[in-house]
């Protein structure tokens, strides 16, 4: 340990937002232990290099944050977990999406916001520039699949992610069902005190 507090950092996915069912889930069980300043979430811009200067900051302000990161916020959490030596939590995360949305340019909406905006070449190039070689590290990477995702094939992170500690459950979906049942684990794995979470669970 380095004496720094446990910090906490969740990384949406695609069209989503902090009040996507995961991140919604994650910030009452941290308001509910009073660690909510442990916690960020932020609203990320829909083009991956504004994304990622939110999420570069948001790593300088918590310090060392575990980060947590669904789908596209999978791929963004390899990447920063790579480039700061931190430790990420993956859940159904995309590997390698800027060569899977070359066919969905155009118009998209966030779910949540509904805010419209336009998917381009620019995007895709710059989460091409975010790629990086498979984690070598499993005390570093925990990758949770579950086999129903209906949006992405969790076999393409199985492969990628096969030097990890791998978690795949049979069932379930893209939204990762039974996501709140785990979130003690998540705490455990940030470094908080079981004995703080066995108290308010």
């Amino acid at each position: 340990m380095t004496g720094e507090p446990s910090t906490l950092l969740y990384i949406h996915g695609l069209n989503s937002s902090p009040l996507s069912n995961k991140a919604s889930q994650l910030s009452a069980l941290m308001q509910s232990l009073g660690l909510g300043a442990q916690l960020r979430i932020p609203a990320l811009h829909h083009h991956p290099r504004q994304a990622i200067a939110q999420l570069e900051a948001a790593i300088a302000e918590l310090g060392r944050p575990l980060l947590v990161g669904s789908s596209l916020g999978g791929y963004y959490a390899t990447y920063l977990a790579e480039r700061h030596g931190l430790k990420a939590l993956l859940i159904n995360p995309v590997v390698n999406p800027h060569r899977l949305f070359d066919g969905f340019l155009g118009t998209q909406q966030n779910m949540y916001s509904g805010e419209s905006w336009e998917l381009t070449h620019d995007h895709v190039a710059a989460l091409a520039e975010l790629e990086v070689q498979p984690p070598q590290d499993p005390q570093r990477f925990q990758v949770w699949l579950q086999t129903g995702d209906e949006t992405l094939d969790y076999r393409s992170a199985q492969t990628f992610y096969r030097a990890c500690a791998l978690r795949v459950q049979a069932g379930g979906d893209h939204s990762f069902q039974g996501f709140a049942e785990q979130m003690p684990v998540v705490l455990t794995i940030a470094g908080f005190a079981s004995e703080l979470i066995d108290e308010h669970l």
